[in-house]
């Protein structure tokens, strides 16, 4: 393997036991994509990362307003959470608020993405039902968004129903795409889940990163009003959009403020970051969207590589990545408790802003 291939790698005393593709896009407000690993236009399932795009969906059904939900809502709303007794509560609540029951979601229980959850459930012989779904918050969502514009709740997680129907078009919106661009598969939650080019996923992250940005304003227009609240929602309450010791929720919460990030399954994530002075000597014009996907799948690796990626392109301070260090550089131990091996970042960012060059590269940290 050369420096310059798109792999992440991990060994085993120095011996590289596996190679891990990796597909990325930065781009800025305007959606110019500035950086690019793989193939940045790779057709992408976004699976859980597109969830505040659903949530916006939602948003502009009025539901949030008229069923009296919260910002803590909202971010449960864009969340995959670890099911956590908070997350359960809220989303019990959620359905008092709009006088539904939990036989009304149309998602199953499942184990948590919390290993201490899931110790815990095993110690009471606990089986995970609907509202322990880590898209439960989304889930009560839609029935809010189908309550709101007078559609029947019974169905609204299928294809053919308005408040999907709302859904797709807010989507292929934000991504800048025509509806038939927009390509759609059923995710784990039962619910309809996307599929466009990478670069678009970050496109829509820094659409969302930039309606909070202009805070200075008071009269944004509507849609940028709720992605400003998406926004802000998911950086207040990080506990809501994943868990303790979880990655989401660890990132938001270094960062203070300064971005969101959030997890798809089968390794895809995406960031929205404010603009700021290190946005701009990037070359962005505004916010910074940035979306990755690792082509096998591996969630471990895809949190070392968006770790990786954000120190390289000087998104990060010394505390910052101290807080971070345990995703950004796995080790690899045995049982007893011997470092047999890690990760290493070999691929280099290619630069892709016009009149600068494809030569432009942002090499390995040291």
């Amino acid at each position: 393997m050369t420096p310059s291939e798109d792999f992440v790698v991990t060994d085993r005393g120095g011996i590289v036991e596996n190679s891990h593709r990796v597909h990325a896009a930065v781009v800025d407000a305007k959606g110019r994509l500035l950086y690019a690993l793989g193939d940045p236009a790779r057709m992408t399932l976004a699976r859980s990362a597109a969830k505040p795009a659903q949530a916006l969906a939602i948003l502009e059904t009025e539901g949030v307003e008229r069923f009296g939900f919260d910002d803590a809502d909202v971010a449960l709303m864009c969340a995959s959470h670890s099911s956590e007794e908070r997350h359960i509560a809220r989303t019990r609540a959620m359905l008092s608020k709009i006088k539904a029951e939990e036989a009304d979601l149309r998602c199953g229980g499942h184990p948590s993405l919390s290993e201490t959850v899931n110790r815990a459930w095993i110690r009471r012989d606990f089986a995970p039902t609907a509202v322990c779904s880590n898209c439960s918050g989304k889930h009560v969502g839609m029935l809010a968004g189908a309550r709101a514009i007078g559609a029947g709740m019974e169905d609204y997680h299928l294809p053919d129903h308005p408040m999907q129907g709302r859904v797709k078009r807010t989507v292929a919106e934000l991504c800048d795409l025509d509806a038939q661009d927009v390509e759609w598969g059923i995710d784990g939650c039962n619910l309809p889940t996307p599929a466009f080019p990478l670069d678009r996923l970050a496109r829509l992250y820094a659409k969302l990163a930039a309606a909070d940005g202009d805070d200075a304003r008071t009269d944004l227009p509507a849609r940028d009003a709720a992605l400003a609240r998406i926004f802000r929602a998911m950086v207040r309450y990080p506990e809501m959009v994943a868990g303790e010791g979880r990655y989401c929720t660890a990132l938001m919460r270094a960062y203070n403020g300064a971005l969101i990030g959030k997890l798809g399954a089968d390794a895809s994530y995406a960031i929205g970051v404010r603009a700021s002075d290190e946005t701009r000597r990037l070359g962005a014009d505004g916010a910074l969207g940035i979306s990755v996907k690792i082509e096998d799948g591996n969630v471990e690796i895809l949190y070392a590589v968006v770790t990786e990626i954000l120190e390289r392109l000087g998104i990060a301070s010394p505390d910052i990545r101290s807080q971070l260090a345990a995703f950004h550089h796995p080790q690899r131990v045995n049982t007893m408790g011997v470092t047999t091996g890690g990760v290493s970042f070999p691929f280099k960012l290619r630069g892709s802003v016009p009149g600068e060059g494809a030569s432009r590269l942002v090499a390995p940290a040291r």
